[in-house]
């Protein structure tokens, strides 16, 4: 599983966004594999189409993705606040790697300089469009 970050998935939603192209690059360059986000994450991507009335066609094309939603698990507050304090990442960020931790991943797909290099101080790898 390829856990994705918010950066590419608003990218991908976002046709004015400056990544978008690189976004669908990544996200086809992946679809071999299963895809997942953190359901902060997803909530993350979601707020935007929110305001702007778009909630359903944003939900849609990620679940065109395939994109499998990954919940917090037992025992994640306090993991959480342990990443967060060692990585000085923000809460969000650290839903990432928490998410690619708790489903064994071995790829990150992220455009956040600071999240790509914690994660691969951590063993894994960035997925690049």
């Amino acid at each position: 599983m390829i856990v994705v970050d918010a950066s590419v998935l608003i990218a991908h939603l976002d046709a004015r966004d400056t990544h978008n192209q690189k976004a669908a690059a990544l996200l086809e360059a992946a679809v071999a594999e299963p895809l997942g986000a953190s359901a902060i994450t997803i909530a993350e991507v979601l707020v935007g189409p929110v305001r702007a009335g778009r909630l359903e066609e944003a939900s849609a094309a990620l679940t065109r993705l395939g994109l499998h939603e990954i919940g917090l698990g037992e025992g994640a507050a306090p993991r959480l606040a342990k990443m967060r304090a060692r990585t000085r990442l923000k809460l969000p960020d650290c839903c990432v790697l928490l998410a690619a931790e708790d489903r064994e991943a071995e790829e990150v797909a992220s455009f956040d300089n600071r999240l790509a290099a914690v994660a691969a101080a951590m063993g894994l790898r960035l997925l690049e469009g």
